[in-house]
C-alpha cells in the first residue's frame, strides 16, 4: 500500500540527557526545528501533526497543544498512546493520511522532560499506568518486574546465558560512545553489567533504559516531493502492527510476542525478507527485548539472538548491526522518544555519511518499536532508495 508512496524528508532530535531549561514541550519544538532544517522545509509547509503522549506534562490534547505552542493549525492532528511503539504506528497515521488526501506534509514528533521534569515518586506511579489496576496492581510489581519475568521464561526455554543478555547492553555503549550526541561516554564490560544493581531479578540496573530528557521528530510526505529536499530522503518499504494484549496477565505467552505477525506484514509489503535487510534498529527498553525481537523478526534463530551480540555479528562492523546510536540502553529513553530515536538513527544510516559509526551495508533497515511488557508491535523498513 505505501511501497514507494511515501518519504522521511527530515529528521530532528532535541539536545539529549539532562535539559532542564526546556519543557517536554520545548524539546519537542527543538526537534522539530531540527527536522525542517534537515528537510529545508518551513513550518507553514506543515498541515499535519501526530505526536504521542506525556507523562510530566499530561494535557489531555497533546497534539492541538503542540501545534498552539508550535504556531501550526493542522487540518490533520492527532495525539497517540500506544506507549513505546507510538512513533512507529503515528508514522503509520501519518502514510495514511498522505496516501488518502488528507495531508500532504505531516510532522510526527515525540518526548519529553522525564529526567528533570518529573520526582521519582512521579515516575514510579506513572509507570504503574501499564499495570491492571485490580489484577496485577496489588502484588506491587513494575515494569522491570514483568520484563525480568519475560527474561526468566526465556532463559528457561530457550537456554540463552545471562552473559548473552549483558553482552547486548555492553554492544549499546559500544555504539553510543561513538555518538556526538551520547550522554554516554565510557564503555563497560559484562562484569560491569551483572555487578550492577539489582532491579528485578534476573535484570540488573545497567539492563535497563535511560531515563533521559529528550524528543524526536520526522516529517513524513509522499514520494512525489522527493526531488526538491535538501537532503536524500528514506522511502517506506513496509510497515505492519499487531497488538495482542495491554496487562502480562492476558497475555497468550511469555515466550512469543506480536513482534512475529508485524514483522511479516512489514516484510510482505516491501516484497522483501529478513535476509534482504542491512542493519536494524530495535526497540531495547531491557536488554532481554532485542534478543527476543531479533529472533521474532527472522534475524536469528529461535534461541540464537544472544550469539548475535556475543558474536560481534550486531556490532556496527558485523554483518547485522544492531541499534547504532546505543539505543535506549545508552543514548535516551523519554517515553516515546525511544523509538522515536531509533527512526531518526535508521534515516541517519541509509545516507551514508556518519563517519566511524556508519554501517558497511546502508541501502535497507530494519526498525522495530514496542509499547507496554511486549503488548503492541509496529516493525517498519526503509530503503535509501526508491526499490
Amino acid at each position: 500500500m505505501f511501497r514507494n508512496e511515501i518519504i522521511i524528508a527530515g529528521i530532528g532530535e532535541s539536545d539529549i540527557g539532562k535539559v532542564p531549561e526546556l519543557s517536554g514541550l520545548g524539546l519537542n519544538a527543538q526537534a522539530t526545528k531540527r527536522a525542517l532544517d534537515d528537510a529545508g522545509m518551513k513550518l507553514s509547509d506543515i498541515d499535519g501533526l501526530v505526536t504521542g503522549y506525556s507523562m510530566t506534562e499530561p494535557y489531555f490534547m497533546l497534539g492541538s497543544v503542540l501545534a498552539e505552542y508550535l504556531g501550526l493549525k493542522p487540518r490533520f492532528c492527532a495525539s497517540l498512546t500506544v506507549g513505546g511503539a507510538t512513533p512507529a504506528v503515528s508514522l503509520h497515521h501519518a502514510a495514511m493520511a498522505i496516501v488518502t488526501g488528507q495531508a500532504n506534509a505531516v510532522l510526527v514528533t515525540a518526548g519529553e522532560n522525564r529526567a528533570t521534569g518529573q520526582t521519582r515518586d512521579a515516575a514510579v506511579q506513572a509507570l504503574t499506568q501499564v499495570i491492571h489496576p485490580y489484577f496485577e496492581n496489588l502484588y506491587g510489581p513494575l515494569i522491570p518486574s514483568f520484563y525480568a519475568m519475560v527474561a526468566r521464561r526465556y532463559i528457561y526455554e530457550y537456554g540463552i546465558t545471562r552473559e548473552e543478555i549483558a553482552q547486548v547492553a555492553v554492544q549499546s555503549r559500544d555504539h553510543a560512545v561513538r555518538h556526538p550526541a551520547s550522554p554516554m561516554t565510557e564503555r563497560i564490560t559484562v562484569d560491569d553489567v551483572l555487578n550492577s544493581k539489582v532491579i528485578a531479578e534476573p535484570l540488573n540496573m545497567l539492563d535497563c533504559c535511560l531515563i533521559s530528557d529528550s524528543a524526536g521528530a520526522f516529517i513524513v510526505t509522499s514520494a512525489d516531493r522527493a526531488e526538491g529536499l535538501r537532503v536524500p530522503p528514506a522511502w517506506l518499504l513496509g510497515i505492519g502492527e499487531y497488538h495482542t494484549h495491554e496487562h502480562v496477565t492476558m497475555a497468550p505467552s511469555l515466550s512469543r510476542f506480536g513482534t512475529v505477525e508485524s514483522g511479516q506484514a512489514a516484510y510482505k509489503m516491501a516484497g522483501l525478507g529478513p535476509e534482504d535487510i542491512d542493519f536494524a534498529e530495535l526497540y531495547d527498553c531491557f536488554s532481554i527485548v532485542p534478543i527476543i525481537e531479533a529472533e521474532e523478526l527472522g534475524l536469528a534463530e529461535r534461541g540464537g539472538g544472544g550469539e548475535l551480540f556475543t558474536s560481534g555479528a550486531a556490532s556496527i562492523e558485523g554483518r547485522m548491526p544492531i541499534n547504532t546510536h546505543g539505543g535506549m540502553l545508552s543514548f535516551a529513553q523519554a517515553g516515546g522518544s525511544g523509538g522515536i530515536h531509533a527512526i531518526v538513527e535508521g534515516v541517519r544510516q541509509l545516507r551514508g555519511n556518519l563517519g566511524e559509526r556508519q554501517v558497511k551495508k546502508h541501502e535497507t533497515v530494519l526498525v522495530h518499536n514496542e509499547g507496554g511488557i511486549l503488548s503492541s508491535h509496529c516493525t517498519m523498513v526503509f530503503a535509501n532508495q526508491r526499490r
